[in-house]
């Protein structure tokens, strides 16, 4: 016989609990981060399954589910997360976030949201079905607070990046009002002092990705 959480439930391991709901998790976690944008957009992105029509809603999703995949496989181990993995699941959602007209906060806020989905989850079940202990859960708290802090320095990674990316534009910019008004010698300046355009422009789409 198992033993009983609160409120007469039988305890179950966070794990099976996380397992068996893995679908309706995935599925509010991916609609909250959705309502974070404007409604035209957030009706565009709901339409996940094309990778090749929405390639922002896919790779959305797939982090989401992969992220939660990752953390189900780790607390039924009891390895240490995949750094490598993780860190590739969260670029892909952080990059896009990076990007956009998000606070950091809010760029990152998604992996708090999965704390409360779960929480919220385990109180509908405790009617009716077997949960989670309160220990496990404040352990399931620490992990996405671990998760929370690589997706704050993955964002900060990516907005230098644009930071640089933008310095560089403008003193191109300047550069060629400079050139246009005659008040350079190129001939004096070292080759270092010349941008290069393309090396930006792939720089700008590697931010993008």
């Amino acid at each position: 016989m198992g033993n009983f959480c609160g409120g007469g439930s039988i305890c179950m391991k966070l794990y099976d609990f996380l397992s068996e709901n893995k679908t309706a998790i995935v599925s509010t976690w991916f609609n909250e981060i959705l309502a974070t944008y404007p409604s035209d957009t957030s009706n565009f992105l709901k339409n996940k399954k094309d990778r090749f029509a929405n390639p922002v809603g896919q790779t959305i999703f797939a982090g989401m589910e992969g992220l939660l995949t990752q953390i189900i496989a780790g607390l039924k181990t009891g390895e240490v997360l995949n750094k490598a993995e993780i860190d590739l699941l969260l670029d892909g959602i952080v990059r896009i976030r990076a990007i956009q007209d998000f606070k950091p906060s809010e760029a990152v806020g998604f992996i708090s949201g999965l704390k409360n989905i779960v929480s919220n989850q385990v109180k509908d079940a405790k009617k009716s079905a077997s949960v989670p202990s309160e220990g496990e859960l404040m352990e399931l708290g620490r992990l996405l607070d671990d998760l929370l802090l690589r997706a704050f320095d993955i964002y900060m990674g990516c907005r230098e990046k644009i930071y640089e990316l933008k310095a560089n534009e403008a003193r191109n910019l300047t550069f060629r009002l400079l050139r246009q008004a005659n008040l350079i010698n190129e001939s004096r300046m070292s080759a270092p002092c010349f941008l290069n355009f393309k090396n930006i422009d792939k720089e700008r789409k590697e931010v993008a990705k």
